[in-house]
């Protein structure tokens, strides 16, 4: 007897007329949202200024998106280039099928350009934005159960996942909402950041570190559970070796920064705290604009007075003069 399940959406996109609103890019849309919204609370405290997150998100999002899907499209390329297959669904992005690990590198290459354009140390923006990078994946993974895919083992657990279609292989059955796993998992990485962050000052770029290393070891044992197509090195999936590379990078980023440097940035934005403007010209209150003419008008008035005093000084000169002749 069924007693509980979580049931799968009928369909993941709904027609507005001739608009389609797939539930996959709802998902993905507002993690972004809520990344930014997070990051610049997290860059103000640090000392930065409201919008820069989001001017330099401009950046790393796309290129993030793009990594994604190449990291998808390369390590899954059977699945558009292969016999029978169509390579233009490789640009389908809204049908799934975003790499996490290559959506983080080269969002990484969009945030440098970002970060280099308005003079901020990268790691320090890593810092601010990574709880945020977690909870939009944990936000993101539920595209996925609207596209009914990554779907784990066969359980008839109480929470086991229902899924009903059977296109593209899918097996109608009950199965690990591996989804739901790394969803909650990825909220847990952030509440861990946000804590780590705030106990020990994490700075240079350890607190995004943290972030990696953290979502490592969730994505290992989650990835253990599926049972989509993978490409295996060693019995174990690529998502698992990538995890375990990854992890082991991020544990030796941190230990090297903290011994290299130590403590928490200063300034993370130059001129943000300072009396200096956005665009480096230096800001001037009223006040001090006033004291400013107040002290050119007496060097004015002294001036006169100099003149004066020169032109009778002159004047008796001249007069002293014409009494000895």
């Amino acid at each position: 007897m069924e007693l509980a399940y979580i049931p799968s959406p009928s369909r993941g996109v709904i027609h507005l007329g001739p608009i389609p609103l797939r539930g996959y890019a709802f998902c993905i849309i507002i993690g972004v949202f809520v990344a930014v919204w997070l990051g610049n609370k997290r860059w103000i405290a640090r000392g930065g200024r409201a919008g820069t997150v989001a001017d330099i998100a401009v950046w790393a999002v796309p290129f993030g998106l793009l990594g994604g899907r190449l990291y998808h499209v390369i390590t899954d390329y059977e699945l558009y280039f292969s016999a029978g297959r169509d390579w233009v669904d490789a640009f389908k992005i809204w049908e799934g099928g975003l790499g996490i690990w290559g959506a983080i590198a080269l969002g990484a290459v969009g945030a440098w350009i970002g970060c280099r354009r308005r003079g901020i140390p990268l790691p320090a923006y890593a810092d601010a934005i990574a709880p945020g990078i977690a909870l939009a994946q944990a936000i993101g993974r539920w595209g996925n159960w609207f596209n009914q895919e990554l779907y784990g083992r066969e359980t008839d657990l109480p929470w086991a996942l229902h899924i009903t279609s059977s296109t593209d292989g899918r097996v109608p059955g009950y199965y690990h909402p591996t989804f739901l796993y790394e969803s909650l998992w990825c909220i847990g990485v952030a509440l861990l950041v946000i804590w780590a962050d705030r106990r020990f000052k994490l700075g240079h770029g350890r607190a995004f570190a943290l972030y990696v290393a953290a979502y490592c070891v969730g994505r290992f044992w989650i990835e253990y559970l599926r049972v989509d197509d993978a490409h295996h090195i060693l019995g174990m999936r690529l998502n698992n070796w990538t995890a375990i590379v990854v992890f082991l990078l991020a544990v030796a980023y941190i230990v090297i920064s903290a011994k290299k440097r130590p403590g928490r940035e200063e300034i993370v934005e130059p001129l943000a705290d300072g009396p200096d403007g956005p665009d480096g010209e230096t800001e001037k209150s009223e006040d001090t604009e006033g004291a400013e003419e107040k002290a050119e008008d007496a060097d004015s008035a002294e001036g006169v007075e100099l003149t004066k005093d020169e032109a009778a000084e002159e004047a008796k000169d001249e007069a002293e003069s014409a009494k000895k002749s």
